[in-house]
């Protein structure tokens, strides 16, 4: 009789282990899920926050439309212009002659002051340095990627005696909206820098190039 109870008693015993062990693995699985679930919601939400932002970054360089000339760089307020903004405001006219691959040139241009549509924008001139502006630059895109690059003091009437025009026309002719404003020179004996087709005016500082140069 002893070692009969005695081997009922073990028996109750490995059941009783063997009851808190599955109960202990029923758990860990549980819990696993859980926490696999909680990863899984983090994981989801980090590639949303990753993909917003993603979409967020490609809305931000909107594309432009026909004519259309992007105006950014160093400046406060970046904005765009269409050959339909320039016509409203105040023009000036100028007659110009250059040589180009087509011999020489003589037009008579009108359009919008290059320094009052940059000025727009606010460039962002270090006021800490005397004449900070001539640590300026523009550089001009056109068709093709054509481009072309200005200090400053060539376009501020503070400095420069000539005025490079945003043109809207041509001895007389509109331009088409959909080719966009050219840029006009009248200080320059060549064409090079008559920028056609332009679609983006970029203001930079030298600064950062000098100063970091070895």
């Amino acid at each position: 009789m002893t070692c009969g109870r005695q081997n009922e008693r073990r028996a109750g015993l490995a059941l009783a282990a063997a009851a808190l062990l599955l109960a202990g693995c029923g758990q860990s699985a549980e819990t696993k899920g859980a926490d696999g679930a909680k990863d899984g919601a983090t994981a989801g939400a980090s590639s949303s926050s990753s993909a917003s932002s993603s979409a967020s970054a490609k809305a931000s360089v909107a594309p432009l439309g026909p004519g259309e000339v992007r105006v950014g760089g160093e400046v406060a307020k970046p904005y765009s212009v269409t050959l339909a903004d320039l016509r409203k405001l105040p023009q000036a006219s100028v007659e110009v002659k250059f040589t180009s691959a087509k011999g020489e040139q003589r037009h008579t241009y009108q359009g919008v002051p290059l320094h009052d549509v940059l000025k727009t924008a606010e460039p962002r001139f270090d006021a800490a340095k005397k004449n900070g502006q001539l640590r300026g630059f523009v550089s001009a895109t056109g068709g093709g990627d054509y481009r072309a690059v200005f200090a400053w003091a060539e376009i501020d009437p503070g400095f420069a005696k000539s005025q490079v025009l945003l043109a809207v026309s041509e001895d007389g002719v509109a331009f088409d909206d959909a080719a966009g404003p050219r840029l006009v020179v009248p200080q320059d004996t060549k064409g090079g820098r008559y920028v056609s087709e332009l679609n983006q005016l970029w203001v930079g500082v030298v600064d950062p190039v000098v100063d970091g140069a070895k």
